[in-house]
């Protein structure tokens, strides 16, 4: 079991950048494809990126593309979120997540899941 912790919330301005991280323990994240995912208040649990188990996959939802990288440091056991170019639609809290086989877009096929770290993007 791999227990997950996000950090590197915060509030910044459009147009800003801010780096989420997700720091894992209990177990090595090479063993994982790791995702993000973010809720806005009364909307459901959105995909945003997802990385492989070997880091050399990545996978962006549309609304995200080109403005955010994920990334991953086995030696850490951590996961990045880089975010840039921020929009007051980005506003949400960010999830991390592990999934045991290959990963997706879809909340159902994580395994694990973080406590999640608040954005809050201002016009």
């Amino acid at each position: 079991q791999v227990q997950l912790v996000e950090s590197g919330g915060g509030l910044v301005q459009a147009g800003g950048s801010l780096r989420l991280s997700c720091a894992a323990s209990g177990r090595t994240i090479g063993s994982y494809a790791m995702g993000w995912f973010r809720q806005a208040p009364g909307k459901e649990r959105e995909f945003v990126a997802t990385i492989s188990r070997s880091g050399g996959s990545t996978y962006y939802a549309d609304s995200v593309k080109g403005r955010f990288t994920i990334s991953k440091h086995n030696a850490k056991n951590t996961v990045y979120l880089q975010m840039s170019s921020l929009k007051p639609e980005d506003t949400a809290i960010y999830y991390c997540a592990a999934d045991k086989k290959a990963g997706g877009p879809t909340t159902y096929e994580y395994d694990y899941w973080g406590q999640g770290t608040q954005v809050t993007v201002s016009s």
